[in-house]
C-alpha cells in the first residue's frame, strides 16, 4: 500500500489545464507525420528505457520480451492499415481493433483472453463569452485502451483529451508505474473522470445564468423565443455530456468490484474512488436535464401568459374603440331627422357621452388587470 500511498495525488493534477504543459511526449497527432504512432515507450521498474532513436512497436515489443517491462503505445486516429501491424503483434482481438478505428463508439469495457478492452468518451468545456441559441457548450472525443499483462494501447480520436501531461506525471512516480498497465488504466479513467467534472462545474453556471434570467423581473424587453432557444441548446449539449457518463458507470463498478486477472489488486481498489466520483457527475447530470426540463416548461409558461395579456390588452382596446364607433356610424348615416340633428349643443354633449364612456370602460378594464 506505501507504493500506491500518493496515487491521488499523481492523477489528481489532470485537471489544470494541460496548455502549459511541454515535452518531447506530444499525443497530438502532427498532420506532417506520416504514421498514427505518437508515443511509443517501454517501462521497466516503473521508469521509461532511453533508446536511441524512436522505438517501433515491434522494437518496443521485442525489448519487453527480452528483459521484461511493459510497452505504452499512444496513437491518435489511426487507419485500419496503420493500426494492422499493432493488432497482429500485440494479438488484439478484431472486434475491439474494428471499434478502436471506427471510433464513435459507446463508453465500455470488453474483456478478451488476454487483454482488456475500454472506452472513455473525453469531453471537454468550450467558453463563451453568452450562451445563445446556437453555442457549443461541449465537445467529446473518445480515448481506447488496450490494456495487456505487459502492453498499453491508447488510441485517441479528436482534438481534445490529450495525454501527454498525465503520462509525464506517471513518468515522475516511479513506484506506481511499477504496477503495470494496470496503474496506467486507472490513471486515464480518473483523468477523464476529473475532465466530467470540471465540465459539470462549468455547464452549472451555464444553468444558474439561464435560470436567473428566465425568472427575473422586468423582461418585457427580452425578444419572446429567445430564452427558449437557448435552453434548449443547453438541454442538447447536456444530453451530449449524459450519454458520455451515463454508460460508464458500469465498466467502472466492474473494474472497482470484480477481480481481474490483469488488474493489479492494489490498483482495483482505487477505482472505487473512480467509480464514486463518476457517480456523483451522474446524478449532476440528470438533474440539469431535469431541471433544463423545469426551466423550459416555466419559460414556455411565461410566454403563454404574455400572449394572453397581449390577447386582454388588444380585446380591451377594442371595446373601448367601439363606443366611438357605435356613436360615429350612427351620425353617418345621414338621416334627415336625427336626434339633436339641429340643436346648438348636440354635437359637445354627445363626444362628452362618448368621451366618458371610454373614460369608464377604461378605468373599469385598468382595475382589473386588463390593461
Amino acid at each position: 500500500m506505501s507504493m500506491i500511498r500518493d496515487l491521488r495525488a499523481v492523477v489528481r493534477p489532470s485537471r489544470v489545464s494541460l496548455r502549459k504543459d511541454s515535452g518531447p511526449y506530444d499525443t497530438t497527432r502532427d498532420p506532417a507525420t506520416t504514421t498514427a504512432v505518437v508515443d511509443c515507450a517501454v517501462y521497466r521498474d516503473g521508469r521509461r528505457i532511453e533508446t536511441e532513436g524512436t522505438l517501433t512497436p515491434h522494437e518496443a515489443m521485442r525489448l519487453v520480451r527480452r528483459d521484461g517491462g511493459f510497452v505504452w503505445i499512444g496513437l491518435h486516429e489511426p487507419t485500419e492499415a496503420e493500426f494492422a501491424g499493432i493488432a497482429r503483434e500485440f494479438g488484439l482481438h478484431p472486434l475491439a481493433v474494428e471499434d478502436a478505428v471506427q471510433a464513435h463508439q459507446r463508453p465500455k469495457l470488453e474483456r478478451y483472453d488476454d487483454s482488456l478492452f475500454t472506452v472513455f468518451k473525453t469531453i471537454h468545456y468550450i467558453d463563451h463569452d453568452r450562451l445563445t441559441s446556437s453555442s457549443e457548450v461541449v465537445e467529446t472525443g473518445e480515448v481506447m485502451c488496450f490494456t495487456g499483462r505487459d502492453f498499453f494501447i491508447t488510441v485517441r480520436h479528436g482534438g481534445q483529451g490529450s495525454l501527454r501531461a498525465l503520462r509525464h506525471r506517471l513518468q515522475d512516480d516511479p513506484e506506481l508505474l511499477a504496477k503495470g498497465p494496470s496503474a496506467v488504466l486507472h490513471a486515464i479513467a480518473d483523468h477523464v473522470v476529473d475532465g466530467y467534472i470540471a465540465v459539470a462545474d462549468a455547464v452549472q453556471d451555464d444553468i444558474d445564468e439561464v435560470e436567473t434570467e428566465v425568472f427575473s423581473p422586468g423582461r418585457k424587453g427580452t425578444p419572446r423565443g429567445t430564452d427558449a432557444g437557448r435552453i434548449y441548446q443547453l438541454k442538447r449539449e447536456v444530453l451530449e455530456f449524459k450519454r458520455a457518463v451515463s454508460p460508464l458507470l458500469r465498466p467502472m463498478q466492474l473494474l472497482s468490484e470484480r477481480p481481474m486477472r490483469l488488474i493489479d489488486p492494489d490498483i482495483q481498489k482505487y477505482f472505487r474512488d473512480v467509480a464514486d466520483h463518476l457517480a456523483r457527475v451522474q446524478e449532476q447530470v440528470i438533474g440539469f436535464d431535469e431541471l433544463l426540463n423545469s426551466i423550459l416548461q416555466a419559460n414556455l409558461a411565461q410566454a403563454s401568459v404574455a400572449q394572453n395579456e397581449d390577447m386582454r390588452k388588444i380585446t380591451s382596446w377594442a371595446a373601448i374603440i367601439a363606443v366611438p364607433t357605435m356613436v360615429c356610424g350612427v351620425y353617418g348615416m345621414n338621416f334627415d331627422h336625427m336626434p339633436e340633428l339641429h340643436w346648438r349643443y348636440g354635437y359637445p354633449m354627445i363626444m362628452a357621452i362618448t368621451v366618458s364612456i371610454c373614460f369608464g370602460i377604461h378605468r373599469t378594464l385598468k382595475r382589473n388587470g386588463w390593461l
